[in-house]
């Protein structure tokens, strides 16, 4: 698989095509056989799994990739049981496709249906976490989409291994799943594959907004975005003071290699001499980097922030900090500085986080609850492809629904539109059905 030839690239993309068509009508009974498969395989190869893992995580130390890096790159024993339990999750999911959305009588015995059905091939191109080829191709099988695969060099082995596993195991439930999941290696095969605008359906980049921007611009395919997660929390002068500490603290230390973690902290001027020292103590503790503006500076101890800090990704123990005047002052700030992604506030006023979830302009808005929430697995969406900051078709994390479309389903009995034009034209009902 890994060493597929240019030439081929072609041939796996009419593969998938070709799979899509036949998962289009395959039984959810089948599908979710197929995903019971690839947990059980993925149980009796964790120690393959994990040795491949342990090869790219050396291999990737050498090359001097950075730490935050390292840690999404990592994918042992307790990632595999992670992964294992989101299939098990996924699999009692409802099934997305053929789902009625809409029903309209046209006229009697003229039936309109909308219908929910998979998008087709969807390429999925990623960066150094391995659990995420395992959440998109079981997402994919669920939702009926064929899926080529395109991650990051740094976990070539651990990819190539869940690939195997992953092929394997569908393959030996039903020949039908061939070409249903296939990986590439190299970015002239990615190069190659977003030419064949009339073979893939869809491109999901997941990586920093450079990876998104570059794929963007080298592709007819339509792109749905998902890039960094600058996200925000904004602490209000009405709010609970242990309880901004608490989120504030999960917000960044849970575990900040990751999109939906804190980057910046806001916190109005009212509250800010009785929070933020308090606040600095528990970062201080948890080793975080703070860097904060001047009204910040008067309150405490920290490095000065720059105007590149507001518009910074750390995914690490950094963090930086921003005393505001008002609601609408941190408001405007998340919406010029963030991606878009997830930004909460911490208020006792109900008025307030209203006003606040209605004008930030992001993917998901929070009330008093961190930013680390937002998941595809936490949400009930049994996993995610990615999450989208995008406006259009799916936003937020991705699951099942936005890897399904819907198309029209007319219903007739000999019905013609010439009698529905003319002097004598018959008259459309149209009334909506239940």
């Amino acid at each position: 698989m890994l060493s597929l030839a240019m030439e081929t690239v072609r041939k796996v993309a009419q593969e998938s095509k070709e799979s899509s068509y036949r998962l289009q009508c395959m039984p959810l009974e089948k599908r979710n056989k197929a995903l019971a498969a690839i947990a059980s395989e993925l149980k009796k190869r964790k120690t393959k799994i994990v040795s491949a893992n342990e090869n790219d995580l050396a291999n990737a130390e050498k090359t001097g990739l950075a730490k935050v890096l390292l840690k999404r790159l990592k994918y042992d024993a307790h990632k595999i049981d992670e992964s294992i339990r989101s299939i098990e999750s996924l699999i009692k999911q409802d099934d997305p496709i053929g789902k009625i959305l809409d029903s309209t009588e046209l006229d009697k015995g003229l039936i309109l249906e909308k219908v929910s059905c998979p998008i087709g091939v969807i390429a999925i191109i990623f960066e150094s976490r391995p659990e995420a080829l395992v959440q998109i191709s079981t997402l994919c099988i669920k939702s009926g989409n064929a899926v080529i695969l395109k991650g990051g060099s740094e976990a070539d082995q651990t990819n190539k291994a869940l690939a195997d596993a992953i092929i394997d195991s569908i393959v030996s439930i039903d020949r039908d799943f061939d070409g249903t999941v296939q990986l590439l290696s190299t970015r002239e095969q990615i190069k190659k594959l977003l030419e064949l605008d009339d073979l893939v359906d869809l491109v999901i980049p997941r990586g920093s907004n450079e990876l998104v921007r570059s794929i963007r611009e080298s592709t007819k395919i339509p792109v749905l975005g998902h890039s960094e997660g600058i996200c925000h929390t904004y602490i209000d002068e009405e709010a609970d003071v242990n309880m901004a500490v608490r989120v504030s603290f999960d917000a960044k230390c849970q575990y900040p290699a990751v999109c939906n973690a804190m980057e910046t902290l806001l916190v109005h001027k009212d509250i800010a001499s009785k929070f933020l020292p308090k606040m600095a103590k528990k970062y201080a503790y948890a080793n975080v980097e703070m860097r904060g503006d001047e009204k910040t500076r008067r309150h405490i101890k920290v490095k000065p922030a720059s105007e590149k800090d507001w518009s910074t990704e750390y995914n690490d123990f950094i963090l930086s900090i921003k005393v505001v005047s008002s609601l609408d002052e941190a408001i405007d700030h998340i919406n010029r500085y963030g991606s878009h992604h997830t930004d909460a506030i911490i208020t006792e006023n109900v008025l307030t986080a209203r006003k606040f979830l209605d004008i930030v302009d992001s993917s998901s808005v929070f009330w008093n609850c961190s930013t680390r929430f937002s998941d595809g697995y936490k949400y009930g969406l049994g996993a995610e492809v990615g999450i989208s900051t995008n406006k259009t078709h799916a936003r937020g994390p991705v699951g099942l629904e936005g890897l399904v479309i819907y198309k029209y389903r007319l219903y007739g009995n000999g019905h013609i539109v010439a009698d529905y034009s003319g002097k004598d034209a018959k008259k459309f009902t149209h009334r909506k059905l239940t």
